[in-house]
């Protein structure tokens, strides 16, 4: 990666898109709007919650990238951002988290069902509002990525021990739960380039999607609740078997493998258990591999960028690669 781009923050990278990300927002909530008391309760939450609006930010810089040639980029970006949405809430429902981004989740502050059929409006509404630009081709890329999110969901759960888990299916995972939302918000702000800048485009995102999750999981281990938003050691905590565990599990020793069955076999682990096996990855080189997986997928990203000429939207894509490989949160 180019040493030139580190120690740049998210918003630096996001302060020349800042009038284009405010126009982004305000669609999200023309698009969401309802004449429906609960629903505008839950969506106030959603809002207050809501994150940096990464996936929007690569798509304008893709469409910035290519000529900025689709003048329908603002609402495709609120439609990413709002796929997303949608996953969050129906992840939280499904791993009965309590926190997200410090906050109470949806399933938390309300419940379960209203958390399901929420995610679930929010996916209706984005696809009325695909099928009224009245063109197929980001429905059918956002219509994939959505499919292939549902998928990896799927395989997750039915990940029955979690102990043979290889790197190969975590790898298989990540590609569609978190991998293929960037690389479809990259590819749709590219719809309107060439075959070949929207092909680099879509494997660029792929690639940083995947750096992205690697990151997310390394931070499980290696930053607390203050810094996350989320309980330390969730992850260990659900019985998620991540890079960083996958990497450490061949090389630990009896005593350490027990501790780790132990947990995961343990319907509520305690803080100690956590703290124990977390230990035993960090020991056994775990957070060092997925570190160095991290890097490796940030340069097949970097690559990818030659194909497009120079502007400021590629270096800022360039620079949106360091952002992901050193992000604390």
């Amino acid at each position: 990666m180019s040493p030139r781009t580190a120690g740049l923050s998210l918003g630096d990278i996001q302060r020349p898109l800042r009038p284009a990300l405010e126009r982004v927002q305000q669609e999200l909530r023309r698009i969401v709007a309802a004449d429906f008391g609960l629903i505008t309760e839950v969506n106030a939450h959603l809002f207050q919650m809501q994150g940096k609006m990464f996936r929007p930010t690569l798509l304008l810089l893709a469409d910035e990238a290519t000529g900025g040639l689709d003048t329908r980029a603002t609402t495709l970006a609120a439609v990413v951002e709002l796929i997303h949405l949608a996953t969050l809430v129906h992840d939280d429902s499904v791993d009965h988290s309590v926190l997200r981004r410090g906050m109470p989740t949806i399933n938390s502050l309300f419940s379960h069902q209203v958390s399901v059929i929420m995610g679930d409006y929010l996916y209706s509404r984005a696809v009325i509002e695909l099928v009224g630009l009245d063109d197929l081709e980001p429905l059918r890329v956002l219509g994939r990525v959505t499919n292939e999110m549902t998928v990896g969901e799927m395989r997750q759960l039915l990940a029955l021990d979690p102990l043979d888990y290889t790197e190969q299916d975590y790898d298989l995972l990540i590609r569609s739960k978190t991998a293929s939302l960037l690389s479809g918000a990259c590819e749709v702000g590219a719809l309107r380039a060439a075959p070949v800048e929207r092909t680099a485009l879509r494997r660029y995102g792929e690639a940083l999607g995947m750096a992205f999750q690697v990151v997310d999981d390394l931070l499980d281990y290696t930053e607390d609740t203050a810094v996350t938003g989320k309980p330390y050691g969730s992850d260990l905590r659900e019985h998620k078997v991540t890079l960083p565990l996958i990497a450490a599990l061949p090389r630990m020793g009896a005593a350490a493998r027990r501790d780790v069955e132990t947990l995961m076999t343990t319907p509520a682990p305690t803080d100690e258990q956590i703290s124990a096996v977390a230990l035993a990855v960090a020991e056994t080189g775990g957070i060092e591999y997925a570190q160095t997986r991290a890097v490796a997928l940030a340069e097949e990203a970097e690559a990818e960028l030659d194909v497009l000429a120079p502007s400021p939207a590629r270096e800022a894509l360039r620079t949106s690669i360091t952002y992901v490989v050193e992000r604390r949160r």
